[in-house]
């Protein structure tokens, strides 16, 4: 069973740097790749990044797509949330999830719904 859990959220003023983690296991394909959401206050859950496992090419959706990286560690089954220069419009829920195909498409970020969710870390920035 795939298990995913978040860490590294918190309370940070704005212009500051997170790193957010996503700790992974329990797959046993290469079926599935890592997507990072948020969800704000009041608003829907939205798709952020994804790294595809098979080959670790990153996406970004495009508001967030030059302030936020990710990257992996394999050898850790680790995959990161880099985000800098914090926005307080950046205060949510983050999670990571497993969803079958992300991308870009015409320069669009698209991904799959997620058939596995980690628990969320909370994100709060201060103006």
């Amino acid at each position: 069973e795939v298990h995913l859990v978040e860490s590294g959220g918190g309370l940070v003023q704005a212009g500051g740097s997170l790193r957010l983690s996503c700790a992974a296991s329990g797959f046993t394909e290469d079926d599935y790749h890592i997507g990072w959401f948020r969800q704000a206050p009041g608003k829907e859950r939205e798709g952020v990044s994804c790294m595809r496992r098979t080959d670790g090419s990153t996406y970004y959706e495009s508001s967030v797509k030059t302030r936020f990286t990710i990257s992996s560690d394999n050898a850790k089954n680790t995959v990161y949330l880099q985000i800098d220069s914090l926005k307080p419009e950046d205060t949510a829920i983050y999670y990571c999830a497993a969803v079958r195909s992300c991308g870009s498409y015409g320069g669009t970020y698209y991904y799959s719904p997620a058939d596995y969710w980690g628990q969320g870390t909370q994100v709060t920035v201060s103006s």
